[in-house]
């Protein structure tokens, strides 16, 4: 490809332990195929210094370390630096493009070393799948049937098929979220399902789904009918709480287009408790995304013009605190224009500091740090669009070794 440099395979040969076995890295190397001069330390530091060297450094750097020779291969593959030192590592979240419109191959993006990397996702079997991450782990659904369901850690390659949600298989929107606790490891996965009611178009049958990976169980949380709204695919958990978005079904003019319903998820079922729990979002919105940053919920969306909401004038980034929505970002025209031509659709996701953001149409992709307030592109993605309707989405995810479905 023009103006790609070579590739190096870093391929952790023969990695297993508690955790699962590793699957190689494809690394885009800036400096071509030039030999890295390492100085040994195998005989200058003790095993237990060595692994608290080798937990500082970004996890590619890691699989690369289990290269340099059988001791350090054995450090990182022990289940004793998994659980010791892997919670504790600084990694950021890393962005995966998907590059196919019918295949679910693609590109994963670290903004530590600013590299991307050629990565097998396990059981997706196309990219227009519902996809939700947590603390290492993302939840594939499938999008037609909305029955296959499957947890995997995209690093280790560990993967677990889930027992099909309760509740109408063929719903017409289903929105999937993911939370992994961080201390005991376990995990909910929610499944907010919403059929129109037969011949009446503004009623539609919500119900809301949870998974817990302790008890292994399904649990139906509450089933209601909204009149005037009805559900989509957009979902997130933060602090206990399942958030998503509803849209109108034609009553109220365009600046009523969009909701959001909070839920509790130890709640217990109750007539009406979806229509109380409804927070209205700050403007007219299009392409709406919710993700959960450090605990608080952070929406993403695209403001319309005023005659136009289809259209674009810009993205915004709101925090909401109770049930106000605080704008703490607007994308400036500058890196709005770097995309091209926008239309209605958009990708953006994020967890810990970074939101990440791309256009359906392009690999562009634009990294916003929400602790610094800084915007700024990725390195390219070595990826050239082929055709006009090629389109390219992602979703983005934690790296971690310990977390395991």
């Amino acid at each position: 490809m023009e103006g790609e440099s070579s590739w190096i395979n870093h391929c952790l040969d023969d990695l297993k332990s508690d955790i699962g076995e590793f699957d190689f890295f494809l690394e885009l190397n800036d400096d071509g195929n030039q030999e890295a001069n390492a100085v040994s330390l195998e005989l200058m530091l003790p095993d237990d210094l060595l692994e608290r060297i080798i937990a500082r450094l970004p996890i590619a750097s890691i699989f690369r370390a289990s290269c340099v020779c059988k001791r350090w291969h054995e450090i990182v593959s022990s289940s004793r630096f998994v659980w010791n030192f892997s919670p504790f590592l600084s990694q950021k979240p890393w962005y995966f493009m998907f590059t196919s419109s019918d295949e679910p191959i693609g590109y994963a993006y670290d903004p530590i070393l600013r590299k991307w990397y050629g990565i097998d996702l396990p059981q997706i079997r196309a990219p227009d799948w519902c996809i939700a991450s947590s603390c290492g782990l993302v939840g594939f659904m499938d999008n037609d049937s909305r029955s296959e369901l499957y947890v995997c850690n995209p690093i280790t390659k560990l993967w677990k098929k889930l027992e099909e949600p309760p509740g109408l298989k063929f719903s017409d929107y289903s929105a999937l979220a993911i939370s992994v606790n961080r201390i005991s490891h376990g995990y909910n996965i929610t499944v907010v399902k919403s059929k129109q009611v037969p011949g009446n178009f503004f009623e539609w049958d919500i119900s809301i789904h949870i998974y817990d990976s302790e008890t292994i169980l399904w649990t139906t949380s509450l089933t209601e009918v909204l009149a005037g709204w009805r559900g989509g695919d957009e979902s997130v958990i933060c602090d206990g709480v399942l958030y998503f978005l509803i849209y109108s079904t034609g009553s109220g003019g365009l600046e009523n287009r969009h909701g959001l319903i909070a839920y509790n998820l130890s709640s217990h079922s109750s007539h009406g408790l979806l229509r109380r729990s409804f927070i209205p979002v700050p403007c007219p919105l299009t392409c709406g995304r919710l993700m959960n940053l450090k605990g608080k919920l952070v929406m993403v969306g695209g403001i319309g013009k005023q005659d136009r909401a289809d259209i674009i004038k810009g993205i915004g980034i709101w925090v909401l605190n109770g049930k106000e929505w605080q704008e703490i970002a607007r994308m400036p025209h500058k890196f709005f224009q770097g995309f091209g031509e926008f239309d209605d659709v958009f990708a953006s996701s994020g967890t810990d500091d970074l939101i990440y953001i791309q256009s359906y149409g392009a690999p562009a992709l634009l990294i916003f740090d929400m602790s610094q307030k800084q915007w700024k592109w990725s390195q390219k993605c070595p990826v050239t669009k082929r055709f006009p309707l090629q389109l390219f989405t992602g979703f983005c995810f934690e790296p971690r070794l310990e977390s395991a479905p």
